[in-house]
């Protein structure tokens, strides 16, 4: 979203000078009170709109959401939840996704961004050529059925096509498919530090150790079973695999 971030930004950039005039790029002073003027007022409100929102669409339409949740989990499989802090793995689930949003940010650079600072295409041909990849990326990974969920709540004419599905009704279906992957794959990181607890739990019961606590036992287990196979490169591997390319 970066790419989108900065042609936002340069499109809509504008500044009121002093003397109640405003500076818009590409065209001369115009005064607050002629229309062009006020336009370039809405885009510069449009502009801090956009970036007050950035957040939640870095979160909403890219992999972020899928990867924070399954670091997450993989955390509190191992019985260690303060263990990475949240800053730590807020901050590996953001950098894994700019690794694996890269092409689809390069795609818009170059389609959307680059061509309309040099001048050869308008604001509105770049905002639909950069809404293209993401869009291709969101649908890569979305459940057909999550996304018939939302088009039918929408209560619109069915499209013909996948092409004809708004962007707003992608967006949801995108974001309930990564919930259903993150909690799938989080499940499967579960079982084998379960077999771990079960295993120490019946032998401590066996020996009529009731009263210590299994997790005691169990902890060191699971952090050297998940470094002898080198869990973090497992987990990060499969993280990133799981995305469908476009």
């Amino acid at each position: 979203m970066l790419a989108l971030g900065g042609m936002v930004m340069l499109m809509a950039s504008g500044c009121v000078a002093p003397d109640g005039t405003v500076t818009a790029p590409g065209v001369g002073p115009q005064s607050v009170d002629d229309p062009s003027g006020r336009a370039s007022g809405v885009q510069l409100l449009l502009l801090l709109t956009t970036l007050s929102l950035a957040p939640a669409l870095l979160i909403m339409v890219t992999s972020f959401t899928r990867i924070v949740i399954v670091l997450s989990l993989v955390r509190n499989a191992m019985g260690v939840p303060q263990l990475p802090p949240n800053q730590v793995l807020v901050g590996i689930a953001f950098l894994l996704t700019v690794f694996v949003m890269a092409p689809v940010w390069t795609t818009v650079n170059e389609e959307a961004l680059q061509p309309y600072l040099a001048g050869t295409i308008d604001q509105g041909e770049a905002m639909d050529r950069a809404e293209g990849p993401v869009r291709k990326f969101m649908l890569a990974q979305t459940r057909e059925q999550d996304l018939a969920l939302f088009v039918g709540l929408s209560q619109e004419t069915r499209p013909a096509n996948v092409s004809e599905v708004p962007t707003y009704v992608i967006i949801p279906g995108f974001i309930v498919s990564e919930l259903k992957t993150a909690f799938l794959m989080g499940f499967v990181i579960f079982i084998p530090f379960l077999v771990i607890d079960i295993v120490v739990s019946s032998a401590l019961l066996s020996m009529g150790m009731m009263m210590l606590p299994p997790v005691v036992v169990s902890l060191p287990f699971k952090i050297l079973l998940f470094v002898l196979v080198d869990g973090w490169s497992l987990i990060i591997g499969s993280l990133v695999t799981s995305f469908v390319t476009v």
